[in-house]
């Protein structure tokens, strides 16, 4: 597919997350696309991506609160609306907007429940417009070429799938100090952050998830586990905490000139608070989760997230008929002391491989990545991962390219997700939530999606 030209894009959403297709557009993509219009409940968010516009040369697109979205599409006819507000809030903006023609690009995850998920499909079944989920961890070269083993039959058929995945306290503590800690906005890490993950082992496999079994809880962070560790009196939030300078879970929004004007700049307008202590109350996700998932093709997968790990990054195992593959992952290899973290945005570290925190050959854990194939009754060969360059293991770079220069020729690896991608990645969350709820196995086939491709 390839698209015509000075395309009209809407962003809804101009928190951090918007600044990748901002900057994009901007820069390496402004010659195929112009933004037209932003729409978010905070003026000075919008405000300020207006400066980045006009930094760039391109005129400050107008401004539209939520309630005027149907406005928008009228007025300024966007070709294409990028969604990047919060996650419970997705499912209205996308489907208005295919109901209007347009095509949609939508953060994962696509939704964060049920009806939400049907509404989307509603609409894009009713649309002429296209529907993109970002899963940029798919062109990751790391995670295309364990697809491309895969398909090549390296292993035999796969029968099942061992995937850990740690965040540590200065990415995972993030969660819980923003929106994403109320799991009815951002349904829970299981939904926010996992859908990355069960959309990375549905595509290795190419295969549909049934039945999901899940446990977990809030084991870490919270105020209750906080006063069970002797962690009491702290402080509601970071800004103008005593102990700013010397709290490693504190989080500086000044220190950082976007954050700060994002956020700290921007409480005035709706109340929101990006820096709220994570031993708060209020927190209603979980940071320990485990799940049992059986696939069509009988494939089983065991997976686990922790948000307060030392390290970050993730271990994969796959087991076939005729042998086994291994993925190990290490983005960062430790969380210095206070004087490390404080003062320093909060941040994936896959979004910044350059942090010092990732570590160097001389640690027992260096950040890196790692390949190996072990075929039945022959030794483990190391798979050389292709170079990537630039945001979630070099995955953002070539994500964009497949978002706003198609080059209409057919990916091998089909890594460009639709709708029903987005589906089945969100049905595995939605699923281990009300695992979670009534203690027993879900089936995701009775969810009524069209989970097939």
């Amino acid at each position: 597919m390839t698209l015509p030209q000075n395309r009209r894009y809407a962003v809804v959403g101009t928190g951090s997350r918007a600044g990748m297709y901002v900057g994009a557009l901007t820069t390496t993509y402004a010659d195929v696309g112009t933004l037209v219009a932003w729409c978010d409940t905070n003026p000075t968010r919008m405000t300020y991506y207006d400066g980045v516009v006009t930094a760039a040369g391109g005129a400050a697109p107008p401004h539209y609160a939520p309630d005027d979205f149907g406005r928008l599409l009228e007025e300024q006819r966007p070709d294409v609306v990028v969604v990047t507000s919060p996650d419970a809030t997705h499912h209205r903006y996308a489907a208005a907007a295919l109901e209007a023609g347009c095509d949609v690009v939508v953060e994962k995850p696509l939704t964060t429940s049920l009806e939400p998920a049907k509404t989307i499909v509603d609409a894009v079944e009713g649309s002429s417009g296209d529907l993109v989920v970002t899963f940029n961890y798919r062109y990751s070269p790391r995670n295309s070429e364990v697809r491309r083993l895969i398909a090549s039959g390296a292993i035999g058929k796969v029968t099942s799938i061992h995937f850990e995945w740690a965040l540590d306290t200065v990415h995972g503590a993030d969660y819980f100090r923003r929106w994403h800690r109320e799991k009815a906005i951002s349904g829970g890490l299981l939904v926010h952050k996992s859908s990355h993950h069960f959309d990375l082992v549905n595509w290795w496999l190419a295969d549909v998830p049934e039945v999901v079994t899940a446990a977990g809880g809030l084991r870490f962070y919270g105020d209750k586990n906080a006063a069970e560790r002797g962690l009491t009196d702290r402080p509601a939030r970071s800004a103008g905490s005593p102990g700013l300078s010397s709290d490693p879970f504190a989080l500086d929004l000044s220190a950082d000139e976007k954050l700060r004007a994002l956020y700290l700049d921007a409480e005035a307008d709706d109340g929101y608070i990006r820096d709220q202590d994570v031993f708060s109350p209020g927190i209603t996700i979980e940071d320990n989760m485990g799940l049992l998932v059986t696939y069509r093709s009988g494939a089983i997968l065991t997976y686990s997230l922790n948000a307060h790990a030392p390290w970050e990054g993730y271990r994969v195992s796959i087991n076939g008929t005729e042998g086994r593959l291994e993925l190990d992952v290490v983005e960062r290899s430790f969380v210095e002391g206070p004087n490390g973290v404080v003062g320093r945005p909060a941040v994936d570290p896959s979004v910044n491989p350059d942090d010092p925190s990732t570590g160097d050959t001389t640690n027992p854990r260096p950040a890196g990545e790692r390949i190996l194939l072990q075929r039945h009754w022959e030794p483990a060969q190391e798979i050389p991962i292709p170079e990537g360059e630039g945001a979630h293991g070099g995955g953002d770079n070539h994500l964009l390219d497949d978002i706003f220069r198609p080059t209409g020729t057919p990916d091998p690896l089909d890594r460009r997700a639709g709708y029903r991608d987005g589906l089945r990645s969100v049905a595995v969350g939605i699923a281990a939530n009300r695992s979670l709820e009534t203690g027993l196995p879900v089936n995701i086939t009775d969810f009524g999606l069209p989970l097939d491709r």
